[in-house]
């Protein structure tokens, strides 16, 4: 039942969602772990993530996440709490104590709305905690306090380039290349 208001606050929240920045991204490409028991979880959130850009690597439990962070660190981590094996405490603490993980930003998730919880999330060290359920609006700020606090890259933006001649003699610039075109429709070689 979780996993529906899960999808419900999900597709609500992609709708209203405040729109976000390109600066407030991390690059595109850029490789995120998530790590949850739940399949939903991992599909939705996963898929969120892509939409924007990223590459996502997905893990059921903490010893998955351990050995595929350790294989090939990610650029950022969202956690489960409560995972099926180690916890998300623990694996949290040992990502935190190795040192090819260490530097990783850590995004914890949890169902649970105590505030002990997250308590316990910032004392081992997570840079980030959101609660279940979650839209894309959460997701994004959450990625867009991590460039902020200079914990991910921020996405380079669009480049402006400016045109060697005026927009506007474009459309006759190709009307005239066209109407040179040799009658074998070949468009010549142009010289280097």
């Amino acid at each position: 039942m979780a996993g529906l208001a899960f999808l419900k606050r999900w597709l609500g929240g992609a709708a209203q969602g405040r729109p976000h920045e390109s600066s407030g991204k991390a690059p595109l490409g850029a490789r995120v772990l998530v790590v949850d028991d739940s399949a939903t979880i991992r599909a939705v959130l996963g898929r969120m993530l892509e939409v924007d850009g990223y590459q996502v690597s997905r893990a059921v439990d903490g010893e998955t996440a351990l050995e595929m962070a350790r294989n090939e660190p990610p650029a950022l981590i969202f956690l489960d709490i409560v995972l099926p094996g180690i916890n998300g405490f623990s694996v949290l603490r040992s990502l935190r104590h190795d040192p090819l993980t260490q530097h990783i930003p850590i995004v914890m998730i949890s169902g649970n709305q105590q505030a002990t919880e997250q308590f316990y999330v910032q004392r081992f060290g997570a840079d980030d905690f959101i609660s279940m359920p979650f839209g894309q609006a959460e997701v994004a700020a959450s990625i867009e306090r991590l460039v902020r606090l200079g914990r991910l890259p921020a996405r380079a933006m669009a480049k402006v380039v400016s045109l060697p001649v005026p927009v506007e003699t474009i459309p006759a610039m190709l009307a005239n290349a066209t109407s040179d075109m040799p009658e074998g429709g070949t468009v010549p070689e142009l010289a280097a």
